[in-house]
This record gives structure tokens, sequence and C-alpha cells, in this order.
């Protein structure tokens, strides 16, 4: 157990809270999901109950639940025009469950599952997959002109036309990978220098002492990381808007 706490990497261990096997496959419970229902759980609360009575001069959390939802929808309509709006509660949850998801994975023993690149992928798939699926619905086969930019020489054409696949196939990969990693990196960094200040400490007076040091870098990390939290979940939300806006308008 002594070494678990000073492991950076044991925080993300996936652990089997219930076992269920079907046909050979793996469909465990564990306490990766048990915190995307915790998050789900928490945001939907969160957002109801600040909510269900509201008053004319709203409450602290009326107001942070406000100013959520006019965030959001001003990011929406900033990068895809009053149209986008149709997609604002799938933005709206996207930005809530990635926001509570990170600030839950700040408090201790608790699980960060936005750390796991498999979470961020789903997500960011998702997002990509909404914007074929609608492009191609709204659209046709006029979609496509997302990838045919306007004023480009017929000879640079096929590079060019290239070039926009490859970049619109690596969105996903792109979206997911930046708030995986920087999910992964800030906690384990975080959990190093907590180590340190426990092993010192185990050292007696002079441990103790030297131990001063990585703890305020261990709470600084840890304000460092409450804005991270907001800002990755702020990133999310607004590339969301920009795919979106190419479903919307495909047309360069």
């Amino acid at each position: 157990m002594a070494a678990d706490k000073v492991d950076p990497i044991h925080q993300f261990h996936i652990v089997k809270l219930i076992p269920i096997n079907i046909g050979g496959y793996d469909l465990s419970f564990t306490n990766s999901a048990l915190f995307m229902v915790a998050t789900v759980a928490v945001a939907s609360a969160f957002l109801y109950l600040t909510t269900s009575s509201r008053s004319l001069i709203p409450t602290r959390l009326q107001s942070v639940s406000e100013m959520a939802y006019e965030f959001v929808g001003n990011m929406l309509r900033d990068a895809a025009g009053t149209q986008g709006m149709k997609f604002f509660p799938f933005v709206f949850s996207l930005f809530m469950f990635v926001l509570v998801a990170n600030l839950l994975g700040l408090f201790p023993y608790f699980f960060t599952v936005t750390s796991h690149i498999i979470v961020t992928f789903g997500l960011a798939a998702l997002v990509i997959g909404t914007v074929v699926v609608y492009g191609f619905m709204k659209h046709g086969l006029g979609f496509l002109k997302l990838f045919v930019p306007h004023g480009v020489p017929v000879y640079l054409l096929p590079l060019v036309v290239l070039i926009e696949v490859i970049s619109f196939v690596s969105r996903p990969v792109s979206l997911s990978v930046r708030l995986f990693a920087n999910m992964l990196a800030g906690h384990i960094t975080l959990k190093v220098f907590s180590g340190f200040v426990v092993s010192l400490s185990a050292l007696g007076a002079v441990g103790v002492a030297g131990s001063v040091l990585p703890l305020a870098m261990a709470v600084a990390l840890t304000a460092l990381e409450l804005l991270v939290a907001f800002l990755q979940a702020y990133v999310f939300a607004v590339l969301t808007c920009m795919y979106l806006n190419d479903a919307l308008h495909p047309g360069h």
C-alpha cells in the first residue's frame, strides 16, 4: 500500500467493481464506469436543483447555471451562427460532462475518466460522427465541398483535397489526445510532488522542513489543475462548435 501512495500511475488503474462476462466479452462495471455515472449524476443534479425554482433575482448557484448556459450559447453562436443553436443540447452536455469529470478528478482518491484516451476518443468520435452524419443528411454529396477550398488551381486540387481529408480524419485524434494528455500529465505531476511530501515527511524533522517546497508546488499545481479543468472543457467545446460549423456550412 505504501508503494501505491507514491506511484503516480496507480491512480489511472482500471479496477473491476462488478465482474460481468457475457458471451466471452468482459463487460464488467469498473471504477471508470462508476465515475462516468457519477459525472452525469452530479452535473444533472446540479443543473436541476439550481434551475428548478428559478427566481427573478437568481441565487449564486442559479447564476452559475445561467452563466454556463450563456457561455456555451454564445460560444456556439459565434462559431456556427444562429443555425448552430440546434446543437446546443449536444454541445452543452459535452461541456458539462468534461468539466464535471475534470473537477471530480481533483478530489483525492477519485478517478479522472478524462485521463483515459478511450473515453476522450469516444467523445471525439461522437463529435466527428455527428458532423459527418448531419453534413450528409443536410447537404448530401454537397458536404464533400468541405474538402475542396474555393480558388484552388486545378493542378493543385488533388494535393489540397488530400491534405483536407487527412486534416479532417485527424480531428478526432487531436481532439481526444489534447484532453487526455493534459489531464494525464497534470495528475502525474501533482502525484509526484505529493509523493515527495509524503516521502520527505517520513525522514523526521529535517525531512518535514525539506517537504515545504514540494508541498507549495503541490498546492500551486492543484490551483493550476483547477484552471486546466475548465480550460480543457472550454477547448473541447469550442472545437466541437467549429467542427459543427463545417456540417452546417461546408463551403469554404
